[in-house]
């Protein structure tokens, strides 16, 4: 479905061919997996990614201002046609207009994922997303900073910026926490000595710290020898 000039009508016309595209079992799979104020059509991602590649392709800057937040593959897509956006300061203004629509781990993990712009320009956007993982009022915005982290820039660079900006959030929210877990375990796959430095004095929560571990505990990449000692580490 290409359309060239989005108005109100094609808008309209958009959806209901999103509709059109509904996996019934999909839609209950998903709705198992993700919380979120969304209705749920059940369209499968690659799907999803295709049609916001076709619309990168029309006058995307109109059809963004058509983009409302009904349906989650309604905002899934506008996040992934954000992301493809080339200009940069076009693709800034958009971005953090779209963070507050963000409300669960899917929409925000698809679209940190594929800024790949990050990794390419590293001094421009650590800065960026630093700021965002320090607002843990805001679950899913400092969320979004974590996992561009995660994807982009573990880096021995940023080493000590990431542990600080770990020891500084102060949440006991779950998806945050579950960001921050995961953030240690890719750190410590690469960087296992210094993570351990960290794993031994750190101010992440009970939860946090001995999920961190579980996770690392469930990578093939680590020996058992490390998962044991690892395994000493957990707090009681």
């Amino acid at each position: 479905m290409l359309i060239k000039k989005w108005n109100k009508k094609e808008y309209e016309t958009y959806i209901k061919y999103l509709k059109s595209l509904s996996d019934s079992k999909y839609r209950e799979f998903h709705k198992s997996l993700t919380e979120t104020k969304y209705e749920i059509i059940g369209i499968r991602v690659p799907i999803m990614r295709h049609l916001a590649k076709e619309k990168l392709k029309t006058d995307y800057l109109t059809f963004l201002k058509y983009c409302k937040d009904k349906y989650y593959e309604e905002v899934f897509i506008e996040g992934q046609v954000i992301a493809g956006i080339k200009d940069e300061n076009i693709f800034l203004e958009h971005f953090y207009k779209f963070l507050p629509k963000i409300d669960n781990w899917a929409i925000c993990d698809s679209f940190c994922n594929s800024l790949k712009r990050m990794k390419k320009d590293p001094d421009k956007y650590f800065p960026i997303v630093k700021e965002l993982s320090l607002k843990d009022q805001e679950v899913f915005t400092s969320r979004v900073g974590l996992i561009c982290i995660l994807n982009h820039f573990i880096d021995e660079k940023y080493l000590k910026e990431i542990f600080t900006i770990l020891d500084t959030i102060k949440s006991d929210e779950y998806y945050l926490n579950m960001a921050e877990a995961w953030l240690v375990c890719e750190l410590y796959t690469k960087y296992p000595k210094e993570t351990t430095k960290y794993l031994k004095k750190n101010k992440l929560n009970k939860f946090t710290h001995n999920k961190a571990i579980s996770k690392i505990h469930d990578s093939y990449r680590i020996s058992k020898e490390e998962k044991e000692y690892l395994n000493t580490l957990k707090r009681k």
